[in-house]
């Protein structure tokens, strides 16, 4: 690629195909996502010229008063961090619709900020695109055997064992999926990651407006912050979460639920948090599906470290682990779907039945995933809950499942006599 600012060092990213195929097609990509997953240095892969709202007080003053001559520079030319500067957004639309050529602009953004009458919309001109923490595969964890798209098309799925055991799992949790923690020690890695949960109660949710005209309370933030890492992959509500969040003490009011509603707001459009949808099919059963989303922070690293959960107390309190474990496999299934344009959904009925993942590409196919951290009657269990859960789809309007698979944190990659397949999460990739 001709690309001036490539970083040394540079990890290809699953989303570097997705943004050179929208910078040939779209005269501005927005590449959003959570602080320190790698936004910059991945725009910088793709762009000419560039200019930062964050560290330049002077490039945001200029872009205030001479946004043309600002964005005068060589294509893609990179704004990073322009939300810091909104009012460049109606400039660049100006700009893409004056001279309608592709590959015009690079803007990334840790927030997304709400519309409003200032700035209109990017539709036909602006595309979006999602970058989160590293994959596995991406931070070279994953031997790459077995690919999530060719699964779906049938490919059978064969992987040895791989290097990385149930320990290295937890450590690599841990340590999450942050380009800077990339050959970095779990321990100096949680002590980064609970600082920068500490700035997001303390500083970042506070951009997100206050609440009756006070400040954001930081406390509550973290609270909110630890009660989701608590309840990581459950369907934990609201409610729930107001308790933890107001404090024993304060009950859950109405206002409450209020509070923690507008704080997990401010989290998502932070990119902090990332919930998983509940999927809607049809059913054979009189079960009804419920709605509720599961509660994922972006990365599982977050919740680790808000719990204080290392690598050695993971694995004593293995149902803490499950928990972490399920979130590791959603973030990155949603990586890889990403790159097939499929998205992920979770499976729960009114009769208590579950399916931990659904990858939906969309277009009838789909892929149903229960996740497992080991041993064979787990596994045994796990294959017997989606071969029994399945049959409650309504295949003639839903399609049937194109596979059925076990992520599992170690062993081999193989198929079952039931139709089910086995994959260790350190042999998936793209």
């Amino acid at each position: 690629m001709d690309a001036t600012l490539t970083p040394v060092g540079y990890v290809e990213r699953v989303v570097d195909g997705e943004i050179s195929e929208a910078l040939a097609s779209t005269p501005v990509v927005v590449v959003e996502g959570a602080k320190a997953c790698g936004k910059t240095w991945t725009a910088r892969r793709h762009a000419r010229s560039e200019a930062s709202f964050e560290q330049d007080e002077q490039a945001r003053e200029q872009a205030r008063l001479l946004p043309r001559q600002f964005l005068d520079g060589r294509e893609p030319r990179l704004i990073d961090e322009w939300q810091i500067v909104p009012e460049i957004w109606n400039s660049i639309r100006h700009l893409s619709d004056e001279e309608r050529r592709h590959g015009r602009f690079i803007l990334t953004g840790t927030a997304r900020l709400a519309d409003d009458g200032i700035r209109h919309s990017g539709a036909g001109r602006i595309m979006r695109i999602r970058l989160r923490p590293m994959s596995l595969s991406e931070s070279g964890a994953s031997t790459r055997e077995v690919s999530l798209g060719d699964l779906v098309n049938g490919a059978p799925c064969v992987a040895g064992r791989p290097d990385l055991g149930v320990p290295d799992i937890a450590e690599a949790l841990c340590r999450g999926g942050w380009p800077e923690h990339l050959g970095l020690a779990v321990v100096p890695a949680q002590r980064r990651l609970r600082s920068y949960l500490n700035e997001i109660a303390r500083v970042d949710v506070s951009q997100f407006g206050s609440e009756g005209g006070r400040r954001r309370d930081p406390q509550k933030v973290g609270r909110l912050l630890a009660s989701i890492a608590r309840n990581t992959s459950t369907t934990a509500s609201i409610a729930k979460l107001a308790s933890d969040t107001g404090g024993v003490a304060e009950g859950v009011q109405a206002q409450d639920q209020r509070t923690t509603a507008a704080y997990l707001d401010a989290l998502t459009a932070l990119f902090v948090t990332e919930d998983v949808p509940s999927w809607s099919a049809s059913l054979r059963s009189r079960a009804r599906l419920q709605k509720s989303p599961k509660r994922h922070l972006v990365d599982p690293s977050l919740a680790a470290a808000a719990l204080r959960a290392g690598p050695n107390r993971l694995l004593s309190d293995l149902k803490t682990f499950g928990f972490l474990f399920e979130s590791l496999v959603v973030r990155d299934l949603r990586v890889y779907a990403q790159a097939h344009e499929a998205s992920v959904w979770h499976y729960r009925d009114s009769h208590g039945d579950e399916i931990d993942a659904i990858v939906d590409w969309g277009d009838g196919r789909w892929m149903a995933v229960e996740v497992k951290l080991g041993s064979m009657n787990a596994v045994d269990e796990a294959a017997g809950t989606l071969n029994r859960v399945c049959g409650k789809v309504d295949s003639a309007l839903t399609g049937p499942p194109a596979r059925k698979v076990v992520i599992t944190a170690s062993g081999y990659g193989y198929g079952r006599p039931d139709g089910v397949a086995v994959l260790p999460l350190s042999a998936l990739t793209v």
